[in-house]
């Protein structure tokens, strides 16, 4: 097909296809010499320095070229690549087919000295064209290079085809071409012709020839181009467009449109081809293609009758065909209404909004339209660099970005998402001019020299920032202070732009400096007036430079004027660089300076006339504001000096108003009286009511208004007309109002309207509306005068009207004088009107009051509505010389009239005292309006309307609009706002206000709802405290109550504190409302009282029913109803028992109100909350002033060694249930007991702490008995020893001292356990025959008497002891006689006996229970030690293998299971063990589904990764290898961060032997892992592959690593132990030689030579030992000479 060249790219080439088509040819498909040399330089260089084509190619160059590529793009876009290469092209050619005569296209192959070799791509023939006179021309394209594009006529064949001639003069090659008939039919959508006799091509509409498409008929012969060859369907397309036909047809003049992406008004649709689209007449007389996709949304349905019907259409040029020479549209709404459509919108520094394509590694691509893509770099994803952005970015999510540099030729955009730069408020370099000395902006480091910081901006502007200029110290590396992407503020220090060089510093830069910049170094000060030059427009107003300081502020567009509708045109007419007079500071703030330019704004500045401060603010004030935003419960207005007041919906309008949008716009210029002021937190109320505020605009103030706004416009019209730039707009500027022009009539429009022609007015819409066409003959083609009545410059637009008494001539009023008027055409602000039949037009106000609003639509003027005017200037210069009168609606009263009233300056007609009879205006809750005579308005407060109201009534509801009353003048306010004087008049119907001074506490009187918060009658505060947390509920406004005096206040004015309660002070059983002020967490709740008291309520006192965590149902704030039962110290106590608050009913109290000690009882079951935990017990409190204890032994049934053990299981406010076990009236003594047995509640001590438990009941008697004898035995052995004292008397008094305290010490202790109830005594009996066992080998040194009988009692098998040798040895006269004096039962041989073997069975069972690797050999055994060590997983697995080894395979589960339940939470790993062990037996002897099931238990109460990980080792090492794989691809996806995950499966695909497999998984797991966690996963991988793998890729692996990371010796010192183990002693030696030549530290290098000589000591040879200790010897001298340097 044929193509034409658009745009010449580095890598490829945009053509123009037939029928707006677009093909992209790559520079590969060029031709083989081209792609050869490119190929060459790539080879050589290593680059292509230089690879675009733009030397070979033009734009609208016509080439060949054949479809190589088709298909649809990821975004759904249809990609189409062509290739020019004449193999291609020609590929169904042959040498036998050349003949003279005929065109062919080809690419230069090579330069000869008397020619070219033209490739034609046909095997086998040689294509020359000769350097000839005939081919010599004067132009350029006679010098043609390698690559380049020629189309070529064959001028000789030789040598069978395999030479030939060509020739490119242009004459010849016209020449050559074949006539065409037109043959079959001529319709609109085109032609079918014949060629050559036996070939049909179509001509389509796009195709034929404009001029002559009415003359074309069967039978006549045309000169035609082919466009396109379909070999499939033999389709030929042609096309007689002239500029398609040689000799004219080598290169197109024009291949592209500045005009491409323009909005265009007023086309209309000329054709409509039902198949393919239609043609568009745009203004001017172009035309356009739409085709048919174009002309609907995406999923409409295609009406083209409807897009017919239409006059005219509103388009968007979207693209030029080169081919067709026209342009292509859209009219689509979507798409004309895009804000950005071509990378030519987008400019840098602009803030813009994409959506998140996908992500790459070296960045993130952004879509901005379906035609635009940017690029977010890696650097620039954050202000730091990211690891891991996918976590924080999501295809498809929304980002806002800064442009940084746009290229609209190349198509590229980069853009950053850092903070720093998204909200810089600094001036923006976006040129090299922009970057004036001493301005700050931000910049971002691209690279870091040792010289010092490059910093880029914003295009191709960057500055250098020497290193002198970094910090204050020059001496630090830049490398260590900054990073590259680094944010930066730079100041400029000097800057060349010409030569595009900058220099920058980042030490000059300071907070001033910022603030400088930001705001400008001018003298500040709201209202001082400046002149300020326009730097930029964007949507919300005008970037301008105050002058002559040059400091950057914003004029807002709402700001340009007190009009509206002047707001868009005074942005359209000024442009950058016009200068503005008569702005004002407004404010001022960390964004930089906000300016106005409204006139009643800036004469209200100028005259001072404004409130500077919240404090300088009065109720009644009138002010000029402007609406600063809408919300749907009412407007904020804003005022100079940063005050914002809230106008409430019902205070918007005197009218009502059911929603707040459309009744003001923000900006819109209001005026604003203030209704409320909240000292507190700073804020005040305003209401726009127009009969509010109407006192403050004076008569003359609407017509300053209009002639204000008439002079903006003027001023517009005069700045868009005096560019020159616009035809368009020259033509406008040649017509005005009341001009009468000569039309023609055009079509009728759907809306009634007709559109007229002129030929003064030509390529401009004229309109004239339904109602200026009544009576009108509006034949279209018939001429007509019309008269202007308004040039709109925005459209642009003319509104006529054809009527005759507009055409009248004009006749001679006199000023002062009364006229009916008409409205002829109406706008927001202005309205054009006709007086009478004088034929006068001028121009009014559509409003009375800036603040008038419209609630109908009908209540606004409309053309045809009658007005009542007054003459007033009978030439107004301002209006163009025409009328100025002052108008009134018909039907609307405008005239206003004021009230005079002795005071000051100000007079009034009446006087106070003076009955008079009122007509109710409008009724509110707290007030009535209500109309004097002549106008005058008065106020009727809600308290002077009945003499006795009724409590709980509405005085107001009972007076309706409209009737008439009489009252008394009783007083008159005067207000000053906005330098007016305002005098209202309040009229009651009764005299006498009360004075407050006579009210004392206790006092009842009658008020008046107002607030919610505060409420006066008059200036009477009221404290709300009833039973409810929103007041507002119970009372309404203006609701007539009865309060008491609590309080007055000693401030003036004089305020009353009441109360509607009923009570006025606090005394117990008063019933109030509190406020928790703090909660405390062991106490209660702190509470604010009504009156000003403070009160504190106890843990104990917050409910009836104690509940656990009885605080947490609190928050501070929250309003609480109590009962006040005491003070102490000015404080209350206070109860919120409902017992309490409600004394006289009869409530359930589950836990009561304990008041004294004397109403406990012993044996009592109470419940309390734990004070805390002492040394000597648990301490319960059980109501405010009462606390019990429980003694330790009274606790629990277990032994507690250390009293901190409660303390750690027995928290504060715990609730515990306890029982009364002793009650001292009269030390208020409450003893308590926790017991399980005296409760019924569980133990407060866990059975998982395994503490022993207290002997009760028969065991503590039992043990008392076996006490009482032990007392006897030591008072025996005492008469023993005294005995033994008299035999022996050699025996020192110093001995028997020491033997006589040792007795007396376990004479204590046996008295010290006969004291201790209940105490476990194994242990303490134990320690006792210790201390017997001592004694008893002394006793056999000195030859102590043995007394057999006093050891009788040890029979007990809990207490034997082993009996020494030397009793049975020993034998004495003492001892025969001992024993012959008592009886004996037993021989000693046979007591002896009997001892031994207790103490074998003893010992048998000791070393049973002290031995832990003794291993039970029955089910009791193992309860019994379970019970001592219940969270010991061993113990229960090898419980497990016990049932196992019996083939007990469902007890084996039940103990898995108790396991389990029994375990505490606490102890995590023990109970992983246990599921694992179930795992395993689930896999040994149970199915796949009880494994599957037991699995997903796990999961659920462990850590999901380590049992997955245990069950794919169970899976390995039983052999099931599918289901092994199978899990470890679930975890990889499941636990894509978790290394460990990575690292078994890559082991266990290793030892299975699939290499290539664990390939493939490293990969994914570098991707999936973050960057710090690639060393560890590489090396495990290496470690892997060392074992299992291949050793050569573990070697390279291993390298690898090191080279990046070369000072890691962990990883060296692996790589040596994996070496030495599996590799040869060459490559260990070579291995060594590597370390010890790193560059660490020497610590390090000493290390491993240390572990080279072991090595070379235990392998090697005494020369390779000594070769190790000659390097390490070279290797301290290299050291030290570096050190000496």
């Amino acid at each position: 097909m044929l193509g034409c060249v658009k745009e010449v790219s580095d890598i490829e080439l945009l053509l123009g296809l037939p029928n707006g088509l677009r093909g992209f040819l790559p520079i590969s498909n060029i031709c083989e010499a081209y792609s050869k040399t490119l190929s060459e330089k790539l080879d050589s260089v290593g680059y292509l320095e230089d690879g675009s084509p733009s030397h070979l190619f033009i734009p609208g160059q016509l080439v060949r070229c054949v479809v190589s590529y088709l298909d649809l793009s990821r975004e759904g876009f249809v990609c189409l690549k062509v290739s020019i290469n004449p193999k291609d092209v020609n590929k169904e050619l042959n040498s036998s087919s050349l003949k003279a005569g005929m065109t062919l296209g080809g690419c230069v192959e090579s330069v000869e000295d008397h020619g070219f070799l033209i490739d034609i791509g046909i095997s086998g023939t040689k294509a020359f064209l000769p350097k000839d006179k005939t081919n010599e021309t004067k132009s350029p394209k006679q010098d043609l290079k390698v690559g380049q594009y020629v189309t070529s006529l064959v001028t000789e064949v030789k040598n069978e085809g395999r030479v030939a001639r060509l020739s490119r003069n242009h004459a010849a090659v016209s020449q050559a071409c074949a006539e065409t008939d037109i043959h079959g039919c001529v319709t609109l959508h085109g032609l079918i012709v014949t060629f050559l006799s036996s070939y049909t091509g179509v001509v389509d509409f796009m195709h034929i020839d404009p001029d002559k498409a009415s003359t074309y008929r069967i039978g006549d012969e045309v000169k035609a181009r082919i466009l396109y060859v379909e070999p499939s369907t033999r389709l030929v397309g042609l096309s007689l467009r002239s500029h398609l036909l040689l000799p004219r047809g080598d290169v197109l003049e024009c291949a592209t449109s500045d005009r491409i992406g323009m909005v265009l008004e007023g086309c209309k649709m000329t054709a409509v081809h039902h198949h393919s689209g239609a043609i568009m007449e745009l203004p001017g007389g172009d035309v356009a293609f739409i085709h048919k996709n174009q002309m609907k949304e995406p999923k409409e349905e295609f009406n083209p009758n409807h897009l017919l019907a239409q006059p005219e259409h509103t388009l968007r040029i979207t693209d030029y065909s080169p081919i067709e020479q026209m342009h292509l549209a859209t009219l689509r709404k979507s798409t004309i209404a895009a804000t950005y459509f071509s990378y030519h919108d987008i400019k840098e520094g602009q803030l813009i909004e994409g959506m998140v394509q996908n992500l790459e590694k070296y960045g993130m691509h952004i879509k901005i339209s379906d035609h635009i893509k940017g690029l977010i770099p890696r650097l620039h994803l954050a202000d730091v660099t990211l690891t891991n952005p996918e976590k924080k970015f999501k295809e498809g999510m929304k980002v806002k970005c800064r442009v940084l540099f746009v290229d609209p030729v190349k198509k590229k955009l980069i853009l950053s998402r850092k903070k720093a730069l998204i909200e810089s408020t600094l001036p923006l370099f976006l040129s090299y001019l922009d970057a004036r000395v001493g301005l700050i902006s931000h910049g971002y480091i691209v690279t870091i020299k040792d010289f010092g910081c490059i910093v880029r901006f914003y295009g191709d502007v960057k500055g250098l920032v020497p290193k002198q200029e970094l910090t204050a110290s020059s001496t630090v590396k830049p490398q260590s202070l900054f990073y590259v992407g680094q944010v930066v503020k730079a100041k400029v220090l000097r800057c060349e732009a010409e030569k595009e060089k900058l220099v920058l510093s980042f030490k000059a830069v300071t907070q001033e400096d910022v603030a400088c910049v930001q705001t400008g170094t001018v003298a500040f000060e709201v209202g001082k007036k400046v002149e300020v030059m326009v730097l930029k427009k964007d949507l919300t107003g005008l970037q301008v430079s105050i002058l002559p300081e040059e400091v950057p502020a914003l004029l807002p567009m709402v700001h340009l004027s007190d009009h509206v509708t002047n707001w868009p045109l005074l942005w359209e007419g000024l442009q950058e660089g016009d200068t503005i007079s008569n702005t004002v500071y407004l404010s001022k703030s960390k964004q930089g300076i906000i300016l106005t330019k409204k006139p009643l704004l800036v004469a209200a500045l100028e005259a001072g006339d404004v409130v500077k401060s919240f404090s300088e603010l009065q109720v009644g004030m009138i002010m000029l504001g402007w609406v600063k935003s809408i919300m749907p419960y009412g407007v904020f207005i804003g005022f100079p000096y940063g005050l914002y007041g809230l106008a409430p919906k019902a205070a918007m309008s005197d009218k009502f108003i059911a929603d707040t949008e459309g009744v003001f716009q923000i900006g819109q210029t209001v005026l604003a009286k203030v209704t409320n002021l909240d000292e507190e937190k700073h804020r005040f109320l305003v209401s726009l009511n127009v009969s509010e505020v109407s006192l403050a605009e004076e008569e003359g103030d609407t017509q300053a208004r209009l002639i204000q706004g008439q002079r903006e416009r003027m001023a517009v019209h005069d700045m868009m007309t005096s560019r020159g730039d616009s035809e368009l707009l020259q033509k406008l500027s040649s017509v005005s109002l009341g001009d009468k022009l000569k039309m023609t009539i055009g079509q009728a429009l759907e809306d009634g309207s007709v559109s007229l022609i002129s030929e003064q007015l030509k390529n401009l819409t004229v309109l004239a509306s339904k109602y200026h066409i009544t009576g009108v003959n509006t034949t279209p083609g018939r001429k007509v005068t019309a008269v202007v009545l308004h040039v709109d410059l925005l459209t642009p637009q003319v509104h006529v009207s054809l009527l005759p008494k507009l055409t009248a001539k004009k006749k001679t009023l006199e000023k002062g004088s009364q006229q009916s008027a008409t409205v002829q055409y109406v706008d927001k602000d202005f309205a054009v009107i006709l007086l009478g039949d004088t034929g006068h037009l001028t121009v009014v106000s559509t409003t009375t009051h800036l603040n008038e609003t419209f609630r109908f639509e009908t209540e606004k003027l409309t053309e045809g509505s009658d007005l009542t005017v007054t003459v007033t200037d009978l030439n107004c210069a301002e209006l163009q010389g025409r009328l100025l009168v002052a108008c009134q609606l018909v039907g609307r009263t405008t005239k206003r009239h004021r009230t005079t009233y002795e005071k000051g300056d100000a007079k009034c007609s009446y006087k106070v005292g003076d009955l008079v009879t009122v007509k109710i205006k409008t009724v509110k809750p707290t007030q009535v309006v209500v109309a004097l005579e002549e106008g005058i308005t008065g106020n009727v407060h809600v308290s002077e309307i009945q003499e006795s109201p009724e409590v709980g009534s509405f005085p107001t509801s009972y007076l309706k609009v409209g009737t008439e009353v009489k009252g008394r003048v009783i007083g008159c306010r005067e207000v000053r706002g906005h330098n007016k004087l305002n005098v209202d008049v309040d009229i009651h119907s009764t005299g006498g206000v009360p004075k407050l001074d006579s009210y004392k506490p206790g006092d009842e009187l009658i008020c008046f709802v107002s607030k919610h918060k505060q409420t006066w009658s008059p200036y009477c505060f009221l404290h709300v405290f009833q039973d409810a947390n929103k007041p507002q509920k119970l009372f309404r406004s203006g609701q007539c109550v009865s309060a008491k005096v609590v309080g007055i206040s000693s401030r003036k004015p004089v305020r009353l504190f009441l109360s509607l309660t009923g009570t006025h002070k606090l005394e117990q059983g008063t019933v109030a409302m509190g406020t928790i002020h703090k909660i405390i967490p062991q106490m209660g709740l702190a509470l604010k009282l009504p009156f000003g008291s403070y009160g504190s309520a106890s843990i104990t006192d917050l409910s009836d029913t104690y509940t656990e965590k009885p605080l947490e149902q609190y928050k501070e704030g929250q309003v609480v109803k109590c009962c006040v039962i005491g003070e102490e110290d000015g404080k209350f106590h206070v109860s919120l028992r409902l017992s309490r608050i409600h004394a006289g009913k009869a409530l359930p109290v589950k836990d009561a109100d304990i008041r004294s000690v004397s109403e406990l009882q012993k044996e009592q079951i109470v419940r309390g909350y734990v004070n805390n935990v002492g040394d000597k017990g648990i301490f319960l409190r059980l109501s405010r002033s009462i606390t019990g204890r429980v003694l330790f032994n009274q606790a629990t049934n277990y032994f507690v060694n250390n009293p901190k053990t409660f303390a750690e299981h027995v928290t504060q406010n715990a609730l515990l249930t306890a029982k009364v076990i002793h009650v001292d009236a009269e030390s208020k003594r409450v003893d308590l007991s926790l017991l399980p047995e005296d409760t019924g509640e569980a133990d407060i001590l866990p059975e998982s702490l395994g503490l022993p438990l207290r002997l009760r009941g028969k065991e503590k008697e039992e043990h008392d008995k076996i006490t009482a004898k032990r007392k006897r035995k030591i008072s025996e052995n005492d008469q023993v020893h005294e005995f033994v004292k008299k035999k022996k008397p050699q025996k020192t008094e110093k001995d028997s001292e020491k033997k006589n305290k040792k007795q007396k010490s376990k004479l204590k202790q046996s008295q010290a356990e006969d004291l201790d109830s209940g105490v476990e005594v194994y242990f303490r009996e134990e320690e006792t025959q210790k201390e017997k066992k001592k004694d008893k080998s002394k006793a056999e040194e000195h030859g102590r008497l043995q007394v057999a009988s006093a050891f009788s009692w040890d029979i007990d098998l809990n207490t034997l002891k082993p009996a020494s040798v030397a009793e049975n040895t020993i034998e004495s006269s003492d001892d025969e006689q001992d024993n012959q004096s008592k009886p004996v039962k037993k021989s000693r041989r046979e007591m002896a006996q009997e001892r031994q073997e207790a103490e074998r069975s003893l010992n048998r069972l000791e070393a049973e229970l002290m031995d832990a690797s003794a291993r039970p050999e029955s089910s009791e055994a193992f309860e019994r030690l379970i019970l001592s060590s219940p969270d010991s997983s061993l113990l229960w697995l090898q419980y497990m293998a016990f049932h196992l080894q019996a083939t007990q395979i469902e007890q084996a589960r039940a103990v898995a299971e108790r396991a389990l339940k029994t375990i505490s939470f606490r102890e995590e790993q023990e109970k992983q063990n246990v599921w694992v062990a179930l795992l395993n037996l689930e896999n040994m002897y149970g199915t796949e589904e009880s494994l599957q099931k037991v699995f997903e238990r796990a999961v659920l109460y462990c850590e999901p990764m380590p049992v997955h990980q245990q069950l794919a080792d169970i899976y390995a090492k039983s052999n099931k290898i599918k289901e092994a794989e199978s899990l470890y691809k679930k975890m990889v996806k499941r636990f894509r961060q978790e290394k460990a995950v990575w690292q078994s499966y890559g082991s266990f695909l290793l030892r299975q032997g699939q290499r290539d497999a664990a390939d493939a998984l490293l990969q994914r797991a570098l991707q999936s892992l973050s960057n710090k966690d690639h060393v560890d996963l590489i090396t495990k991988f290496a470690r892997l592959e060392f074992q299992y793998g291949n050793r050569e890729r573990a070697r390279a692996m291993f390298d690898q690593v090191l080279t990046s990371y070369p000072k890691r010796t962990d990883l060296w010192s692996v790589f040596i132990d994996l070496m030495v183990k599996h590799g040869s002693q060459k490559d260990v030696r070579d291995l060594f030689d590597r370390v010890i030549h790193l560059s660490v530290s020497v610590k390090k290098i000493k290390f491993f030579f240390k572990r080279y000589l072991d090595y070379e000591k235990k392998h090697g040879t005494p020369e390779s030992i000594q070769a190790v200790k000659q390097k390490a010897l070279e290797y301290v001298e290299a050291k030290g000479t570096e050190a000496t340097s």
